[in-house]
């Protein structure tokens, strides 16, 4: 990647207020956007949904730990893999410390269709704290389209279909296997609510570690492929590491 021209202060002064013009702009456009996400309708879950956790089997009412809102990140970790997604370890390791979003009434938790048992190990490998939930044996990874298996049901991935998929020249790994998102819920009482989910680069917002690069003259440094130097942060000695995640920029 190419450096940036060189020139003089003033020079650099007047490219930057015309830059921050551009970005005080993304900013209200930003803030327009969030408004209307949250203005979305919602719809009512009444699968009886059985996690398992720490503390053995949970509801999903049971992840609010009695607060009014829910995040669930759906980590890419099936039932037969050693190690969870590299992509979604980046971003389990941007998470920050929960009490602050506590203070704001909201909760949040990762789920897996792992077994809870191989969860827990890698979630001790990694060093993590966050509640981490087993869906495995339910339906709620086919339900909110992040594990892909035409067998159980239809291909929908970032609210498309296969064929749309397919038109779109997205590859076969949106149409197999495990995806990564984020889904949230809000609860009145006893009953909860579905109200936004999202996939692929719509969580880019939660990957402090992509914010702080795009700051960056070399930004991201994906010229090898999207997210390829991407390895678990205890993995970085070894670039000979597998990505296995399922990022994509669509």
């Amino acid at each position: 990647m190419d450096s940036p021209a060189i020139v003089t202060r003033e020079e650099w002064l007047a490219a930057r207020k015309e830059l921050l013009a551009r970005e005080k702009q993304f900013d209200r456009e930003r803030d327009a956007l969030s408004a209307q996400r949250r203005a979305l309708p919602m719809v009512e879950i009444t699968e009886p949904y059985v996690f398992e956790g720490p503390s053995g089997s949970a509801s999903l009412i049971d992840l609010f730990e009695g607060r009014g809102q829910l995040i669930v990140y759906h980590f890419m970790l099936a039932p037969d893999w050693d190690a969870g997604c590299t992509g979604c370890s980046l971003l389990a390791d941007n998470i920050g410390h929960l009490a602050h979003l506590h203070a704001a009434g909201t909760s949040f938790a990762a789920i897996s269709r792992a077994p809870l048992a191989n969860i827990t190990k890698f979630r001790e490998r990694m060093g993590w704290n966050f509640p981490w939930f087993s869906s495995h044996g339910t339906s709620f990874n086919y339900d909110f389209h992040v594990t892909m298996d035409e067998s159980v049901a239809p291909v929908l991935f970032n609210f498309r279909t296969k064929d749309e998929l397919r038109d779109a020249g997205i590859g076969s790994w949106a149409l197999t296997g495990e995806q990564h998102g984020l889904s949230v819920f809000l609860r009145e009482d006893d009953r909860v609510f579905h109200t936004y989910s999202t996939y692929s680069r719509g969580t880019d917002l939660l990957n402090g570690t992509f914010n702080y690069l795009d700051l960056t003259p070399l930004g991201r440094q994906e010229e090898a492929g999207i997210m390829n130097w991407v390895r678990h942060h205890d993995d970085y000695g070894d670039r000979t590491t597998e990505d296995g995640c399922g990022h994509c920029d669509s």
